[in-house]
């Protein structure tokens, strides 16, 4: 019988499979323990979500079956869908605070329907506070934008 765990877990070790085979496919180097190549993260966390997915997938016989779920989320799915593409086009384009700005004032303000305030305060404080953390606490490059913001 086909039950949420049992599709999640399947989906999971599938996503570990083909992270595997691209890794191989281009050829990165696994490396050692003591010094790793590029290929060594990529090939430990995939068959760590390979491991839990098949556990998952076989041990999810309890579950809720697949035809009593009810898709009422599906809007806000979409919305977080659409929000990753914005993502993948305009970091480069217009900066990575910016592009957080935008996502999380949709997010937030849009779909979660949080009033106008929070919402603009958790906007500012969430983006510029990752972009302090990752760019100049971590060192961690991140796009700005033509702006320099």
């Amino acid at each position: 019988m086909w039950t949420t765990d049992r599709v999640a877990g399947g989906v999971l070790a599938l996503v570990g499979l083909v992270v595997l085979e691209e890794t191989w496919r281009l050829g990165l180097p696994l490396g050692t323990l003591h010094n790793p190549g590029p290929g060594y993260t990529p090939v430990v966390l995939s068959l760590i979500l390979l491991g839990f997915g098949a556990a998952v997938a076989a041990l999810g016989g309890g579950a809720q079956g697949m035809r009593t779920v009810e898709w009422t989320e599906w809007r806000h799915a979409v919305a977080i869908l659409g929000a990753c593409a914005f993502a993948a086009l305009a970091l480069e384009r217009i900066g990575f605070r910016l592009t957080m700005a935008v996502i999380l004032a949709f997010l937030v303000g849009v779909v979660e329907r949080k009033p106008l305030l929070l919402t603009a305060v958790f906007t500012a404080v969430f983006s510029l506070g990752a972009f302090f953390l990752f760019d100049t606490m971590l060192r961690v490059p991140l796009p700005r934008g033509p702006l320099g913001f």
